[in-house]
């Protein structure tokens, strides 16, 4: 069905779509609406789910571990404050290999009070096992909302999923969405070490230095796995529904001399970028990040980079710049912009691309660095 909707919205109405058994809430800015609108469908029979509206987010994160090592679905949204008081049971979901589903809007930490764009939220989280997916539009993430329940559920990989949108940017842009039925696509959730309570068992919780490592390893593994199961996954998803997605989306790549490279609606801004320098005789292509865990693997030889960073690790640089030099050996021009929802405009990334000084780093916007 067609019909135009916010990115929050699409979140909720895929939810719906994939039918969770349990989904906990505490509400905060800016993805609110996500779990409201849950609220509404299970308050009108269009959602048969137990939904828990807890004190916190640490709590909300708390209840869906509770219900997930039972064995069935679940689901959370959060934002900034809320995904950084989340974080202890962050880490606990990850460990307890639980296929949790959250959907994170990004949004700047405080202080000062920001309630807009920025990655640095999840990015804080991108060493606790979770696999994170970037998304650009209202319908990639109705999407990746349902096919992240498939990838966290399958018994490859069993971690939990964290799906991220802009906020305010896409959170709340209406966009056309074609919404689906997913059917078979997601099959019956199944946990080969949930709890039962028809036959109770004691359960030690502390584990000593000759077994921890091995955790950690099994947490790794899963995730080098995941790289098949996201693949096959998505490509059913384009033979089923004709929407195709990949660990990262190329646009005008093969031939171009200098590379945009950006995640979330940096990285969709970046393509109108090209074009115009296209026009101007420059051959400039994009390449955005969708998955940063599992991190892609990408052919960046012989090219210019030009990396826009919507975040900062202080005292270190941009985050997906640095990510990009220490795997793949390069030496990227890299942008801080878009701080705390900092406007940045396809003109303002062009202009990135034709000053553009490998090797060194540029805050946009800061006087005498401009």
């Amino acid at each position: 069905m067609l019909t135009i909707a916010t990115g929050n919205k699409a979140v909720a109405a895929a939810v719906k779509e994939v039918k969770p058994a349990v989904v906990a809430a505490y509400p905060i800015t800016p993805q609110t609406e996500i779990v409201e609108q849950i609220a509404e469908y299970v308050t009108s029979g269009e959602l048969d789910c137990r939904y828990i509206p807890v004190e916190s987010e640490h709590s909300a994160m708390a209840a869906c571990i509770g219900a997930s090592v039972t064995g069935v679905r679940t689901f959370t949204a959060t934002s900034s404050h809320g995904l950084m008081y989340m974080h202890e049971m962050v880490n606990w979901a990850a460990g307890a290999r639980l296929p949790i589903v959250m959907a994170n809007v990004n949004r700047a930490l405080g202080p000062g009070w920001n309630v807009w764009a920025e990655h640095t939220d999840s990015l804080q989280e991108r060493d606790t096992g979770w696999l994170q997916v970037y998304v650009s539009t209202v319908q990639e993430a109705y999407d990746a909302t349902i096919m992240a329940f498939r990838i966290a559920e399958h018994q490859d990989v069993l971690l939990p999923v964290m799906i991220n949108l802009d906020g305010f940017v896409l959170s709340h842009s209406m966009q056309r969405l074609e919404t689906l039925h997913p059917g078979d696509f997601i099959p019956p959730m199944k946990l080969p070490h949930a709890i039962d309570t028809a036959h109770p068992a004691g359960y030690g919780t502390l584990t000593g230095p000759d077994e921890y490592f091995k955790f950690r390893w099994d947490i790794e593994r899963s995730m080098r796995r995941s790289v098949g199961v996201i693949a096959g996954t998505e490509r059913d998803f384009a033979e089923r529904f004709g929407r195709s997605y990949g660990p990262a989306q190329e646009y005008r790549y093969e031939d171009a001399d200098v590379v945009v490279i950006a995640m979330g609606t940096l990285g969709k801004e970046a393509e109108v970028a090209v074009d115009n320098l296209r026009k101007e005789g420059i051959r400039a292509g994009s390449l955005r990040i969708r998955w940063l865990r599992p991190f892609p693997e990408l052919d960046l030889g012989g090219r210019d980079l030009v990396v826009i960073d919507r975040d900062y690790s202080f005292g270190f640089g941009g985050i997906l710049a640095h990510s990009l030099k220490s795997k793949f050996r390069v030496d990227p021009y890299n942008v801080i912009a878009g701080l705390g929802g900092q406007e940045v405009t396809f003109d303002d990334i062009a202009s990135f691309v034709r000053e553009r000084k490998p090797g060194e780093e540029r805050w946009f916007g800061v006087n005498g660095n401009v």
